[in-house]
């Protein structure tokens, strides 16, 4: 789910019982699996959207608006923004919605995938710490 990605699995995982390493790693795998078809097909999809109906349209309208108003301040300090913005483990910031305004940012895949990818394993290690204990992370439990 993009309002809760990884932020929601780990707790889950300890639910159910996985070791840290284990449901961190299914985790991260599991959050960054739709990133980069988000960022290729983002805007197609928006486009699609204002075509179909005036209501789909205001809601992609909406919702790009909003990562442009996210991720303007992003903009000049790409790489690093992007990391800090999708590490960051609160609702509304993770991989899907920094795909999101890397997409509409026009930050290239080959910037922008790196960039997320760092920011989730750091949001992976930040959730896990806090749910697990951060001396399992090391001892791989």
């Amino acid at each position: 789910m993009p309002v809760v990605e990884l932020r929601g699995a780990i707790p889950i995982a300890a639910t159910l019982g996985l070791p840290a390493l284990t449901g961190t790693l299914v985790s991260i795998v599991g959050n960054m699996i739709p990133v980069p078809f988000i960022i290729l097909f983002c805007r197609r999809v928006f486009a699609w959207m204002r075509k179909k109906s005036d209501r789909l349209g205001k809601w992609a309208d909406w919702f790009e608006d909003r990562a442009k108003a996210k991720g303007g301040r992003l903009y000049r300090g790409e790489i690093i923004g992007l990391i800090v913005f999708v590490a960051i483990p609160l609702p509304g910031t993770g991989a899907w919605t920094g795909a999101i305004i890397a997409a509409i940012l026009d930050i290239r895949l080959k910037i922008a995938l790196p960039s997320i990818f760092t920011g989730v394993i750091i949001a992976g290690a930040l959730v896990s710490g806090l749910v697990y204990g951060f001396t399992s992370l090391f001892l791989g439990m």
